[in-house]
């Protein structure tokens, strides 16, 4: 397995030199699969597990490359040919891909859940909150100048939710200067919210993977708006015809299937699941 992690504005220049390495891979007998994914599957940890298995259970000689980028970043790199399959979390988006030829096969695979961070002091008062909506309009409402808020800012799965729940909390926070954007992947981010001991939206798993470096703690969660779904999408061949799509298959397959889904189940963090199995939840019964 490979991991590659893109600056800003790099998707372009990978995309088309992505495409060239893959016409000259074909005629190699070792194959080679591109996931262009979203940063939490990298920063939980999970890859880290899944992948691995899926190149030793494999038929075919595969070797994967994951771009791990924001979901946004993911899908213009698989739109430009870039990639030969999506691991991504923003279900509006993955439709959209779908719907517009880009992708096929789209299938859940498992989920987790966002949760609000911030300073134990809470100044905003987010731990009194009765909804995340209401979590959000405590920070913006809240004038104290120990308030901050650190945003992703990068057009990822988790900055959608994140300005998809100001604008239902009737705030629009950018440009204020309790707001920052890093333009970062999550575990970045995380790391600038724990320096400024400001509030952030993260989902679990990372939290989880990076909770021993970080004196920011879990203020609010269980609101069902919070739910964080991730779905495996092959690119279209029709559309991309030099796309490893059987490789592409073939991966979906592994990650959906009974041996798959146990693997998502078994990785845990400090005996907490970090992500929970969609299409063989039962698997998970069997792990306690």
């Amino acid at each position: 397995m490979r991991i590659i992690n893109l600056t800003k504005g790099d998707e372009n220049n990978y995309a088309q030199k992505a495409e060239k390495t893959r016409r000259v891979d074909m005629s190699k007998e070792q194959s080679k699969l591109v996931i262009a994914s979203t940063t939490s599957t990298q920063n939980s940890g999970l890859f880290d597990i899944l992948i691995p298995a899926y190149e030793k259970s494999s038929r075919y000689d595969v070797k994967v490359e994951v771009i791990a980028v924001g979901t946004g970043k993911a899908i213009r790199i698989a739109k430009k040919g870039g990639a030969d399959l999506l691991f991504v979390h923003d279900p509006f988006r993955e439709e959209k891909f779908v719907t517009e030829g880009y992708g096929v096969n789209r299938r859940a695979v498992m989920h987790n859940d966002f949760v609000v961070l911030g300073p134990t002091k809470d100044p905003a008062g987010v731990k009194s909150a009765k909804s995340v909506i209401d979590a959000f309009e405590l920070i913006a409402e809240s004038g104290s100048p120990f308030v901050y808020f650190v945003s992703r800012g990068d057009d990822s799965g988790t900055n959608v939710k994140e300005l998809d729940i100001w604008d239902d909390a009737g705030a629009n926070p950018k440009g204020k200067g309790w707001y920052f954007e890093t333009g970062n992947k999550m575990g970045d981010t995380l790391l600038v919210a724990n320096q400024k001991a400001a509030y952030a939206l993260c989902d679990r798993a990372t939290f989880l993977n990076y909770e021993r470096k970080l004196d920011v703690k879990i203020l609010f969660e269980g609101d069902p708006i919070l739910k964080n779904q991730y779905s495996v999408i092959a690119v279209n061949p029709e559309r991309f015809p030099d796309a490893r799509y059987r490789e592409a298959m073939d991966f979906i397959a592994f990650v959906t299937s009974p041996e798959g889904q146990r693997r998502i189940a078994g990785y845990r963090k400090h005996g907490v699941n970090l992500f929970y199995p969609d299409t063989a939840p039962s698997v998970l019964a069997k792990k306690k």
